[in-house]
């Protein structure tokens, strides 16, 4: 077994290296990876005490698709914040990014659906929304933190508002005894807490509405519609990263409800497959996204990580490096 000061050079030298390609690669905003999580946000079970080890399945679909557990602990008992969620991350960063760098969190709309279980945690919270807000305030000052730490980008991470558009999962929400309605309402209510007063000069506040990303799966389908108009018209952030890799997605209409001056970040290169997309493929769809959002506010990425989970997707290091390689020249032409 590898000592804590042991993983924790392994994990530096990890980081390292993913650093170097980014900056090879030439991208604007770098990362860490998320080389120290287990998973994308169990970094909250690890700061956080009253989660225990029960989980939520999730049905997966895609290659090798199925029921899953997933990898949000269930909270069992009161909440309590023991240290900093990202402290160690975001100082590492700061001293070895090559230019501007990101920190991403969880949303507390995240653990909604997957942290809650009847029978466990409504002995301690007598509703979902009741625990989402007391993690509301624990990444409300996570976030301020990072700030004051000079993190000049804060992402957010909320693959769940997803399953509130999609119709065979809001039939699953429902027939588990929730009103899928409601759980969006409550979700947005408890991330609007986390972000309202936050904006600062100088610091991008980012949200990511993700559609599951584990092992090259998925969990939700369906267009952005539904909860277009509330999402995009309520929460207080600069930027919105979307995934819109296939058709799953939908079309680009539902970006007619982005406020004016907001930046979207158009997810149109897949971390789930090999296949390079053609990179005029990608101009076209910017151009039909710019209908929509003037150009000058629209941005490209990837369409997720590629690895929000320790078992990545079906991707090689390579072939991460040629979608990021595409992202940078396709970018470059559109935008200069």
């Amino acid at each position: 077994r590898l000592t804590r000061d042991e993983l924790s050079k392994i994990e530096d030298r990890a980081i390292l290296d993913a650093l170097e390609l980014q900056r090879q690669v030439g991208l604007d905003v770098v990362t860490d990876g998320e080389h120290r999580r287990g998973s994308w946000l169990t970094d909250m079970a690890a700061a956080v005490e009253g989660f225990v080890p029960e989980r939520i399945m999730l049905e997966w679909r895609g290659p090798g698709g199925g029921a899953e557990a997933t990898t949000a602990n269930v909270v069992g008992a009161r909440l309590r914040q023991t240290r900093r969620l990202t402290a160690d991350q975001a100082a590492f960063l700061k001293a070895h990014a090559p230019g501007p760098f990101k920190m991403t969190l969880p949303t507390p709309s995240s653990f909604y659906l997957v942290s809650y279980k009847p029978g466990i945690t409504d002995r301690v919270y007598p509703s979902r929304a009741a625990m989402v807000g007391e993690l509301a305030a624990i990444i409300r000052g996570e976030i301020m933190a990072l700030a004051d730490e000079g993190v000049p980008y804060i992402q957010l991470d909320a693959p769940y508002y997803t399953s509130y558009l999609d119709p065979l999962v809001r039939e699953r929400v429902r027939q588990s005894g929730i009103d899928p309605d409601r759980a969006f309402d409550e979700s947005l209510a408890a991330d609007r807490a986390c972000l309202e007063g936050m904006r600062r000069e100088g610091v991008t506040l980012a949200m990511h509405i993700c559609r599951g990303n584990s092992k090259s799966r998925w969990f939700t389908e369906g267009g952005y519609d539904p909860i277009a108009q509330k999402l995009f018209g309520t929460l207080p952030v600069d930027t919105f990263l979307l995934e819109y890799d296939t058709e799953r997605a939908g079309g680009f209409e539902p970006l007619r409800h982005v406020p004016k001056g907001k930046t979207v970040v158009l997810g149109l290169v897949s971390t789930k497959v090999q296949t390079l997309e053609p990179q005029d493929d990608l101009r076209r769809r910017i151009e039909e996204a710019s209908k929509y959002v003037p150009i000058e506010n629209l941005a490209l990425s990837p369409q997720c990580g590629f690895a929000s989970v320790a078992a990545g997707n079906l991707l090689s290091l390579d072939d991460q490096r040629r979608k990021l390689e595409l992202v940078v020249a396709t970018a470059r032409r559109v935008w200069g």
